[in-house]
């Protein structure tokens, strides 16, 4: 039998305003543990929350983005847990009245665009972060003990939660990187995964192919890679997979994803919105925004990331097109392609040279960079990268680089390749009996005495020839 993966995903988004959700709180990265706190966000007796005006506006924008409708009146709720990184009891959050609902994305595919349902965009504060001390991979499970950093608690947080329409894990990594990158040009997210500024649950079953019903779901919560988030949804389809296959049947779990193992672990039966006693939070007014803001951050909208990809695609393919958009790079192709490079070799340089280099693609110069592009295979790999990681220099100019002219004349370099190989005899026999890897060597060497002039395409065509006895 042939399954189809059926996938939804909840995508929790830190907003950077410069204070938390209900109080005045600093919000920041890296300060002091238990440093950014007050009796607000700590739940004291008697302290009450005040809304934060510039979160509700950062979400509404990003539910037009997302194509969403935006709800005239929206009511904060309590949702209930006893979790101890949450010392109230409970979480202010959004429920059966969210700021932003029924929108959709659409996701450039192979196949053609694939569209992806928004249920909802709702605004809530995040919890406080726990600490597992001990164990192997930072996880409750084997930690010795755990400690409690309040700093993160209360931390404006916009939850989207995706329809159950994405049905690869390829097809989940690329909608989080859309979506990523959407929330960064708004303006309203860093996004730093590694920072937990943007975190996934995904939401999983599968089903026979071309079925339309939906099987016991399980969930991976709170992935911070984008890779780990696709390793960890292949791994639960593969044993779901296994699961009916084997004739049992597939239980609802919560389930943490370690990707040193490629392990799957059940920490706790999922829970619904039963579980959570929601009812609606009666120290706060109801987000009732008026018509005129929600038409002005409609106009304040930038291009959509997927607009991008399909306008850009014809001149490229669609995994270039998806690596320069997702990657905020785009903006540099346009220019540089505009200044007289060849498209497809501008973004093979900004999307693996100057990233590598650590560039910042908004401080390089377009028309230096159209001239390196042109010029990469006549002068010097060594001088091509000096040169990149030089880019966003104040008055950097190309032209230095330009005119060091690799060394591409096969008779220039014979002498010295026929030397090489006659001080490594060795190494020569160890190719010629089948150890083909050893080419690279023999490159290296003549780079090295050529301190990177030689052209390496020319190098390594001589070698073999050489080594094969013509």
């Amino acid at each position: 039998m042939t399954w189809e993966p059926v996938i939804g995903l909840e995508i929790h988004v830190h907003l950077k305003t410069q204070t938390k959700m209900f109080c005045r709180c600093p919000v920041g990265f890296g300060a002091g543990e238990n440093t950014q706190t007050c009796p607000v966000c700590l739940g004291h007796p008697g302290a009450l929350p005040v809304i934060n005006r510039r979160a509700v506006e950062w979400t509404l924008k990003l539910g037009l983005a997302l194509g969403c409708e935006v709800a005239e009146h929206a009511v904060f709720a309590r949702k209930h847990y006893p979790y101890p990184d949450l010392p109230k009891g409970y979480q202010i959050s959004q429920y059966d009245l969210p700021s932003c609902i029924n929108g959709s994305v659409i996701l450039p595919t192979a196949e053609g665009d694939r569209v992806i349902g928004i249920v909802r965009a709702h605004l809530e504060e995040d919890a406080a972060k726990t600490v597992h001390v001990g164990g192997r991979s930072g996880r409750i499970g084997g930690a010795e003990h755990s400690l409690i950093d309040f700093n993160r608690g209360g931390t404006p947080l916009v939850e989207i939660v995706t329809a159950p329409d994405i049905r690869s894990a390829d097809e989940a990594k690329r909608f989080l990187q859309l979506l990523r990158q959407t929330v960064v040009e708004l303006g309203i997210a860093d996004a730093e995964m590694e920072k937990g500024q943007l975190r996934a649950d995904a939401n999983v079953s599968v089903r026979p192919a071309g079925s339309d019903e939906l099987r016991t779901r399980t969930e991976l919560k709170n992935m911070n890679s984008f890779n780990f988030i696709a390793r960890g949804i292949e791994a639960e389809v593969e044993r779901q997979i296994g699961v009916w296959e084997s004739g049992g049947a597939v239980e609802q779990h919560t389930y943490d994803f370690d990707p040193a193992t490629g392990t799957l672990t059940a920490r706790r039966a999922k829970e619904e919105a039963d579980d959570y006693r929601y009812f609606p939070e009666p120290d706060l007014v109801p987000a009732e925004p008026p018509a005129e803001l929600v038409a002005r951050l409609r106009t304040e909208l930038p291009e959509a990331p997927t607009a991008r990809i399909r306008r850009i695609e014809p001149s490229l393919d669609l995994d270039r097109a998806s690596v320069l958009v997702t990657g905020g790079l785009d903006g540099l192709w346009d220019a540089t392609v505009g200044a007289g490079a060849e498209p497809v070799a501008a973004a093979n340089v900004i999307a693996n040279n100057l990233v590598g280099a650590g560039v910042d693609p908004a401080l390089a110069s377009p028309v230096e960079l159209a001239k390196l592009v042109a010029a990469r295979d006549r002068i010097p790999r060594q001088a091509f990268d000096e040169a990149i990681s030089k880019l966003a220099e104040p008055g950097f100019e190309a032209a230095p680089y330009i005119v060091q002219e690799a060394v591409s004349d096969a008779s220039e370099l014979e002498p010295l390749v026929d030397r090489i190989l006659e001080e490594n005899p060795g190494q020569v026999a160890a190719f010629r009996g089948g150890k083909e890897g050893l080419l690279g060597f023999f490159v290296g060497q003549v780079m090295k005495q050529t301190e990177g002039r030689a052209d390496p395409r020319v190098v390594n065509e001589l070698v073999r020839a050489k080594l094969a006895g013509r």
